[in-house]
């Protein structure tokens, strides 16, 4: 799971026709209906030729979040920009698709910081709310990108404070807001949930660390992403601009805290250690945080991320959101900012090469030979490895590739989408589950934690009446070399799949209770790595860079070829929904005047 607002799972959205059904469960066969065409290798059919006028402004390879931000953005900009999609649903990690009448998530689940306001609030909420619409995305703290502000958007969300937490030690509901852990409510964390699970410094030491770090929030959450922009302008937009409260906020701090504030850019496990917190749990807990935030422990984590989350977490008034009608309803709302400020988007149009003459991007070539030229910039939301392979190898430096091609990546996914139904499950299942089965593995361990999320609970809708649907995945930990090589349609490659989803049929048998029967489901589809790899044109099917905080950073946007910019899990600030729909920001704002930028900001009341 990817931690949205606080933490958002990010899980990487599947086409429909990319899972098959496991022959050898009892499950009714579902055959799987997709509008499009299918090609023979199992792909959406890509356009031959581009329909359209074939040049823009700005080129955006990929209708990911980042990709549609920072279209979108560029389009309220008044900019001339054309999102291209080789698949026919825009989304990328993040798209919804509908089979038998289930709508599915195919990515983030777990959102908040949709409906916060101002400086601090979700990135993603800044930029749509400009447009019409505003929602959190997956425990992802989307609050202080504003990009749906910017856009006038924000689709309509259902609230709720708490998520299902099943560990070795036991099982307890989380609930976010400054109750969580302290007070002693009947059914969710409480001290009696510290005393039960954890030693008897437990709650001694969670007072201490958020004693500790809350006051660090300001200062982590003083400069609203959307104020940041690639170039000295910069200095105006976000230096000048939001100095008097970023001094404030070190004023409040006093001389410690201030100094403490330097610890935002290192590894949140040097505050750990600096508070000298030994309780198993207590670590175990924000090890499970951070790795659900950013994709790895809290050894790798930047502690202004863990920071912003737990600000966005246990403040007064804290809740969590979900878009109804499911994570889709976002990426329609930055769809329609982009069209509602003329932006185009063309999907099935899968770009082949990017094209570059005399050291500049001047356009991409599409899979069938058009070219679409791009007469200020292009901009890739594909991943660093994939941009690369868009490239001509002799106009790139051999130290630029060399980067690329060794920097680590997160392994892959598990998914498993299922439709059943509601008879003999609790209501108060809950919408989110998160299960944990061997500490000593470790949290990034494979087949050691799967996220479920019931989005049909808050939003009926995604199903068929008296009907469920369900998503569980194992969030970025599932390794590619087990899949590497095979062929889809042999035997070993479906006694496979049978094989490392137990582990998520387990989790979802505990979730939800004996009355959930397997072999009754109508849907029930398995993705793997490859399905990622195949669908989502990811490199090895992977979640994204590896890349822990104190020991590298994430790449920034501009690339050695001018006129071509990366936005997207590759770059600053990296991976998650914030993340990625913050670096679509900072790259629509670096294409602009510092003029444009500032009154963007004053429009969105920044």
């Amino acid at each position: 799971m990817a931690l949205a607002t606080a933490t958002a799972t990010a899980t990487l959205p599947l086409r429909p026709s990319s899972f098959t059904s496991n022959s050898n469960s009892k499950c009714s066969t579902t055959r799987i209906r997709i509008s499009a065409q299918i090609s023979t290798n199992g792909s959406p059919p890509l356009a031959k030729t581009f329909s359209g006028k074939p040049e823009a402004d700005v080129i955006v390879i990929g209708s990911g979040i980042g990709g549609l931000c920072c279209g979108a953005l560029l389009a309220r900009y008044d900019q001339d920009v054309l999102v291209l999609e080789s698949h026919d649903l825009p989304g990328g990690a993040a798209h919804s698709f509908t089979i038998k009448d289930y709508k599915f998530d195919s990515g983030p689940s777990l959102f908040s910081g949709f409906q916060s306001r101002g400086p601090q609030a979700n990135p993603l909420a800044q930029v749509s709310h400009r447009f019409g619409y505003a929602c959190k995305v997956t425990l992802i703290l989307l609050d202080n990108l504003k990009v749906l502000d910017a856009l006038g958007e924000s689709p309509p969300c259902a609230t709720y404070d708490s998520w299902k937490v099943i560990i070795p030690e036991g099982e307890f509901l989380s609930r976010i807001g400054p109750t969580e852990f302290f007070k002693n409510y009947p059914e969710v964390t409480g001290i009696k949930d510290l005393q039960t699970y954890g030693g008897p410094n437990a709650v001694q030491e969670w007072r201490k660390l958020l004693d500790t770090i809350l006051p660090l929030s300001a200062a982590a959450m003083a400069l609203p992403p959307l104020s940041i922009r690639g170039d000295l302008g910069v200095l105006s937009t976000a230096g000048a601009r939001y100095a008097p409260s970023l001094f404030k906020s070190f004023l409040q701090m006093g001389p410690q805290g201030a100094l403490g504030a330097t610890k935002l850019v290192r590894p949140f496990v040097e505050i750990l250690d600096s508070l000298e917190l030994k309780d198993p749990f207590v670590r175990n807990w924000v090890d499970l945080l951070s790795f659900l935030l950013a994709g790895v422990k809290s050894d790798g984590v930047l502690s202004a991320e863990m920071i912003y989350m737990f600000a966005e977490w246990y403040k007064p008034g804290s809740c969590l959101e979900y878009p109804l009608g499911g994570s889709g309803a976002i990426i329609d709302a930055l769809v329609r900012g982009l069209k509602k400020f003329n932006g185009r988007l063309s999907l099935r149009s899968h770009v082949e090469s990017i094209v570059v003459e005399d050291g500049r991007a001047i356009g991409v070539k599409l899979r069938g030979g058009q070219f679409v030229r791009a007469r200020k910039a292009v901009v890739s939301n594909a991943s660093m490895w994939d941009t690369l392979n868009l490239l001509p190898k002799e106009v790139l430096p051999q130290a630029y590739q060399e980067r690329i091609k060794t920097t680590p990546q997160c392994e892959s996914f598990m998914h498993l989408h299922l439709g059943f139904d509601a008879e003999g499950i609790s209501e108060d299942v809950g919408i989110h589950h998160i299960v944990v089965n061997e500490w000593e593995r470790g949290v990034d361990a494979d087949q050691n934690v799967v996220l479920i999320s019931i989005p049909s609970m808050l939003s009926p809708d995604l199903a068929p009446p008296g009907k469920h649907l369900l998503h569980a995945y194992t969030p970025g930990t599932e390794p590619f070399e087990l899949w590497e090589g095979l062929d889809r349609k042999s035997d070993e490659y479906k006694q496979l799949k049978v094989e490392r989803s137990e582990v998520m049929w387990k989790a979802v048998e505990r979730a939800l209770g004996p009355n959930f029967d397997r072999g009754k489901c109508a849907v029930k589809l398995v993705g793997t790595p490859l399905t990622h790899q195949r669908f989502l044109r990811r490199n090895r099917g992977t979640y994204g860079p590896a890349i822990k905080a104190g020991k590298a950073s994430f790449p920034g946007h501009s690339t050695p070829i001018s006129q071509l910019l990366c936005c997207g899990d590759s770059t600053f600030p990296g991976i998650g929904v914030p993340a990625v729909a913050a670096s679509g920001a900072i790259v629509a704002n670096s294409l602009v005047s510092v003029s444009q930028h500032s009154q963007l900001l004053d429009a969105v009341g920044l």
